[in-house]
This record gives structure tokens, C-alpha cells and sequence, in this order.
């Protein structure tokens, strides 16, 4: 929301000092209102009319428009129009009433700053809402004129989608001798390829499928309705039909010819092939690699200094100082080896059939070559040194954009260490660099394992329908050289070396340890189980033991492992969760709800707290499916008697939507950001 721009707030508060003081703190905190208050639902009809607001700040309470009347209100007239309940305070009873009645968000009256930060956050929420709604409009209007200059083009044009036709124009039918789009809707574009062009095509459509990027140009024979056959050139580019991608399909009938086909792919100066002819050939190379082929390469190639080169040479002898270069490059490469200009003073040469351990051997004989000649330019004559940068190909870099953008870093790294030397990305190399990563990582865990170099964060985990219990979750983090190290960075090191069940009991000893202690006398806490602790037989006895030696009700500690691991370990989940029990401890299943019967899983493990996929809170304000999902495991599990829990909810609008649906308790940072504990 831009500080000049006006908003507009209609008031439902009974005393007009009310709507008067909140009115003077967003205008103390820069916000310009326009402002009215009602006091009753003839007041508020009217209000709609002659103001049009863009917010609506209603007191709950309200004598004669209570909030529930105001939602009301505000859906019958159909506006886009922000609802925000204006507390005096926030407590859990507070918030659920305030969202039961329809707020969209709470701001509290006595906080200038939660206030002003609530009503910028809706008012910029109704002015994006507001844009889309004009972008949709505009985007209709450019469909209805695409589909009008689709109609009009003479060229023939059709759009495919899965290889079918959705879409023609009466060009391309009078073409293929059709008079309605009726007669090939839902036909396949295979069935309009002369027999002998169905192979290539068909395998064309497979490699299409699997997401690869269609070809420019592709000669075809196609056959009329009447089945003559022609020659046809057809232009491929991606396009999207009613919401759908697809392929838009040009068809050219001129007969191209070789010689002038040949020409447009090469450089008019240097006789090299043109870049976008090299892309061509590089995207056939990339995809070789990505099938196992590894002895191919790409290299870049570039003068150094050129500017100064110039300055010396003058601009007039540029183009025979390249072709000069050229030739030099040309007397190295081999018959398989593809050269072409790639920019105004640099060159690509792509490499197949070359092993890997060839490339380097090339590479010294190219700067040989050129940096040992000296060239004759008008008057002047110069000996000029190139700096190269190259990518080895292989199934791991199969991609043309990471290909060039691998060994333009390279040639940038070789220039940078002063030119006249070449510098090779090799992927093996990076495998190598990643596995002395990975061991330094191990060897850093090991320490933090050894020294307690881990620290225990908590988040609050927040009841929306009145049930007791204060809870939290455990999160650990790492203490590193340059600050904390979050899990995800970690974790994944500790899985491939097996340290799991180590910091597992690390982070329970600490949990049990903290539950004992004075400050968390109250506090149970949430503990992630992985699954090779899981299928540690001994750990349960080793809780038990540990809660015995700290006096601690096994009651306040809840064991949290994933659905998914418990469907592929449920005879281990099954034994743990009954011994677990057994102490008193209470079981949580995370990310429920994905699998395809997640409650018969409670047959098995009768965990106390479901804690919801975090898939179904993402975007849940505007995804109706997720809604639905939702409280439709909030109903089952309330018949089953299970607590459910709505992780990474971010978003009042959130909040309401799973108290609605019944959900018992939330998490996210919009309630409670993690805090470290100190205890």
C-alpha cells in the first residue's frame, strides 16, 4: 500500500470515541483514512453506498450490529471488503470467537503498531485481489483478440496438445482439405504424417512427452483428406491453450533450399557456424549426455584484452584478426569437432567423440596454436593470446543452459588469473569436491555430538478449540564456525552416515532433562523420532530410563515420527508406540493425511496427536480441495478422539479457516516464532 494512497474504514463500534481514537492512531502512524462510523444495520447499507469501503473495523460487542450480522451483511452485498474484528485484548477464547463471527484478522485497539501493521497487510491484500481481478479481465480480452487474429492469419496454424488438435484455423484446414474444425478435433497429428515420416515423428512426440523442447523447424510430408501428400515445413513453439501448454504448429509449404539453408547457419565474417545454428547442435549433444555419453565437451574461447587489442589494431582490422584466429583453430580441431562464433570477439567449439581426458590435451594445443602465431593485420602485426573456458558433458550437467553457463564460468576464471591459460568444469571433480564436503560435515557433527554443540529451540504449539496442555515443539540446530546451522542442512549428512539415532538421544536426554527442571514444570514437548530410531529395539527402555532418573510424568513427552515411515515400518512402529505407551508417553503422526487411508494406520498405532501435512495449509485461503481435506480429517479424527495439529500455518486467514474446520491446535511462526531455550 503506497503511504499516499487513501483508505477507506467503515467503523461498527457503538461509542463514536472509540472509532475516533483508533481513527487518530493510523493517521499518527502515517496511514491516510477515510473514515465513517454506523451504529446499526440501516446506517451500514447505507454506508456501503456513500462511502464504498475498502475495510471494515468492527468491535465484536457491538449493541446493535454484532460481528456475526456485520459478515452477513458484507456477503449479501456481494464487495470485496476486508472484515477485522477490533479487540481490546487477544486471548484464545477472543481469537476463536472473533474469526467464528467471519473476521478475516484481529487488530487490537491499544497496539498502534499490530493495528496499523494489520490494516497496510489488508488493504494491500484487497488492492492485489482488486489486480487480478483486472489482469484476468484484460487477460480475456487478449484471448478473445488472439483467437480473432488466429482466425484472420492466412498462415496455417493449429495448436496440439498431447499430440492432439484443440485448436485450427480455417487456413490449416483449407490446406489439409478439411472444411470444419469438427472433422480432425481430437484427431492426432500423427494421423496427418505420410506413412513413411510416422517413425520419426512418433519417437518426436515421445521425446515431446517426456518434457524435452520441440525442434524449430522439422521437414515433414503431410497427407490432405483426400490422401495426396505434400512437402511442409512446420515451426514448432511452446504456447498454451485454455490454461493448458501445448504446442503452437506454423506449416510452411515453400521448398527451402540447401544451399541457402547452409548459409543462414554460418557467420558472414569468420565462415564458423552461427550461434543459433550451435544451439541447435549443442541441444542434440545434451541430449546424447543426458542417455550416458560422456565423451563430449564444450569449450569457450576469447582474446584477451580485446579492448586493448583494438585500441591498437584499430576497428577496421577486427574481423581479420578473428578470421586470422579462426583458421589457427581450425588446423586443431578434428573432423568431429563443431566450431562457431558465439559473440562479437568470442568462439564455442563443441567436442564429441572426445574422451574426457583428451579435452585438456586440446586445449593446450588451441592456445599453442594461437598464442604462438603472430598475425599480420594491415600495418600492424601482433602476437594475440586467448584465454578458453570448458564444460565436460555428462548425465549430471545434460543441460544446454548449464553447459554454457558452466564453462562461461570457467573462461571467466581463466581470464581472471590473468589469460593465456585454460580452466575445465568437470563434474567428476565436483563429485569429488561434495564428498570432502560431506566428510567435513561428518567430522563436524561427530564434534557436536562429542562437545553438545547442538542447541534446543522451542515453538509453542497453540490450541484453537479450548484444549488444555501446554505444549511445544523441540527444534534443534547446530552451533557452527559461522552461526547456527539449521537441520535441513545437517540432517541429511547424519542420515548417510548413520548418526540419527546419536542425536535422537541427544535431543531426548535434553527434552527429559529440560521437563525435569523447575522452568518447565508445566511444559510437555514434542519430539521427532527418525526412523532408524524407530527401529531401535532398545530405545524404549532407554526412555524409560532416562524419565525414571529425572522424576519426569512420561505423560509430557510426545513421540513424533512421520506417516510414511510408519507405513513402511509398521511392525517397528507398532512394537515402539505399545512400549512407549507403556511409560506413559504420549504419539503424534506427522504429515498426516497424504497416505491413501492414513486413519487405518490408528489401527496399528493409536497416536494421541495428528499432526496435518503441511501441503494442506499452503495457499489454504484459496485451495476449496484443501478445505475440504481438511475438515474432513478433523471430523474423523474428533470421532476417533485424536488431536490434530496444522503445522506452518503462517496466516491469520489460515487460523480461521482451521478453526472452522475443527482443527485442534496450530503451529506456525505466525503464532510463535522458534525461541531458544535456555533452561
Amino acid at each position: 500500500m503506497k503511504q499516499d494512497s487513501v483508505i477507506k474504514i467503515l467503523f461498527v463500534a457503538d461509542a463514536l470515541e472509540h472509532a475516533e481514537q483508533i481513527i487518530s492512531q493510523l493517521r499518527n502512524g502515517g496511514i491516510a483514512v477515510r473514515p465513517a462510523r454506523v451504529g446499526n444495520e440501516a446506517e451500514f447499507l447505507a454506508a456501503l453506498d456513500s462511502l464504498g469501503p475498502d475495510l471494515v473495523l468492527a468491535v465484536p460487542g457491538a449493541r446493535d450490529l454484532p460481528l456475526a450480522d456485520v459478515a452477513r451483511l458484507i456477503g449479501a452485498s456481494a464487495r470485496d471488503i476486508a472484515l477485522l474484528a477490533l479487540l481490546d485484548s487477544i486471548d484464545a477464547a477472543a481469537l476463536a470467537q472473533a474469526f467464528r463471527g467471519g473476521a478475516r484478522a484481529v487488530a487490537l485497539a491499544g497496539n498502534t503498531e499490530q493495528l496499523r501493521g494489520i490494516v497496510l497487510q489488508e488493504a494491500d491484500a484487497l488492492i492485489a485481489r482488486r489486480a487480478v481481478r483486472r489482469l484476468e479481465a484484460a487477460l480475456r480480452e487478449s484471448d478473445r483478440r488472439c483467437d480473432a487474429l488466429l482466425d484472420s492469419s492466412r498462415d496455417p496454424i493449429a495448436y496440439v496438445h498431447e499430440g492432439m488438435h484443440v485448436r485450427a484455423n480455417q487456413a490449416y484446414l483449407e490446406m489439409l482439405g478439411f472444411e470444419e474444425f469438427a472433422e480432425i478435433e481430437g484427431q492426432t497429428l500423427l494421423d496427418l504424417v505420410a506413412e513413411d515420416g510416422t517413425e520419426d515423428f512418433r519417437g518426436l512426440l515421445k521425446r515431446l512427452s517426456r518434457g524435452e523442447p520441440p525442434p524449430a523447424r522439422l521437414d515433414l510430408r503431410l497427407k490432405r483428406a483426400d490422401g495426396s501428400v505434400f512437402d511442409a515445413l512446420l515451426e514448432f513453439s511452446q504456447a498454451s491453450f485454455e490454461g493448458e501448454p501445448c504446442l503452437q504448429i506454423i506449416v510452411r509449404r515453400q521448398v527451402v533450399d540447401e544451399s541457402l539453408l547452409e548459409q543462414l547457419q554460418r557467420d558472414a565474417v569468420t565462415g564458423l557456424y552461427n550461434r543459433t545454428h550451435f544451439i541447435d547442435l549443442l541441444g542434440n549433444a545434451v541430449t546424447d549426455a543426458g542417455k550416458g555419453r560422456n565423451d563430449q565437451a564444450v569449450l569457450l574461447l576469447e582474446p584477451d584484452h580485446f579492448a586493448s587489442v583494438v585500441d591498437r589494431i584499430g576497428i577496421s582490422n577486427v574481423d581479420t584478426l578473428l578470421r586470422g584466429s579462426v583458421e589457427r583453430i581450425k588446423g586443431v580441431l578434428g573432423p568431429n569437432d563443431i566450431a562457431a562464433r558465439f559473440s562479437d570477439h568470442g568462439f564455442v567449439i563443441l567436442l564429441r567423440g572426445r574422451p574426457h581426458e583428451s579435452v585438456q590435451v586440446l586445449c593446450t594445443a588451441l592456445l599453442q596454436a594461437i598464442n604462438g602465431a603472430i598475425l599480420d593485420l594491415g600495418n600492424h602485426s601482433l602476437a594475440v593470446t586467448v584465454s578458453i573456458g570448458g564444460s565436460l558433458m555428462g548425465e549430471k550437467n545434460a543441460n544446454t543452459a548449464a553447459v554454457l553457463d558452466q564453462a562461461g564460468n570457467m573462461l571467466r576464471n581463466a581470464q581472471g588469473e590473468g589469460g593465456n591459460r585454460f580452466a575445465l568444469y568437470d563434474p567428476a571433480a565436483q563429485e569429488r569436491a561434495d564428498a570432502e564436503k560431506d566428510k567435513r560435515w561428518h567430522n563436524l557433527l561427530r564434534d557436536a555430538l562429542a562437545h553438545g554443540r547442538f542447541v534446543m529451540f522451542h515453538q509453542q504449539v497453540i490450541a484453537l478449540l479450548g484444549s488444555e496442555g501446554n505444549l511445544s515443539e523441540l527444534l534443534l540446530r547446530m552451533d557452527g564456525a559461522q552461526g547456527l546451522v539449521l537441520p535441513g542442512i545437517f540432517m541429511p549428512v547424519a542420515a548417510r552416515h548413520g548418526l540419527l539415532p546419536a542425536i535422537d538421544r541427544w535431543v531426548l536426554r535434553e527434552a527429559i532433562r529440560l521437563l525435569g527442571s523447575s522452568g518447565f514444570s508445566q511444559q510437555s514437548f514434542f519430539v521427532k523420532i527418525s526412523t532408524p530410531s524407530l527401529l531401535d529395539e532398545k530405545l524404549a527402555d532407554w526412555i524409560g530410563e532416562k524419565l525414571r532418573e529425572s522424576s519426569v510424568d512420561g505423560q509430557r513427552l510426545i513421540l513424533e515420527f512421520q506417516e510414511n515411515e510408519v507405513v513402511t515400518n509398521l511392525r517397528h512402529a507398532r512394537r515402539f508406540g505399545q512400549q512407549t505407551r507403556a511409560l506413559g508417553c504420549r504419539l503424534a503422526l506427522e504429515r498426516f493425511g497424504v497416505g491413501l487411508n492414513s486413519f487405518q494406520l490408528l489401527d496399528h498405532v493409536d497416536a494421541d496427536f495428528l499432526k496435518l501435512d503441511r501441503s494442506f495449509v499452503n495457499d489454504l485461503a484459496r485451495n476449496a480441495e484443501n478445505q475440504r481435506r481438511v475438515r474432513e480429517i478433523a471430523q474423523q479424527a474428533q470421532a476417533r478422539g485424536k488431536e490434530t495439529v496444522a503445522e506452518w500455518v503462517e496466516d491469520v486467514n489460515s487460523v480461521s479457516l482451521l478453526f472452522a474446520a475443527g482443527i485442534s491446535y496450530v503451529q506456525g511462526n505466525f503464532q510463535h516464532e522458534p525461541e531458544r531455550l535456555a533452561g
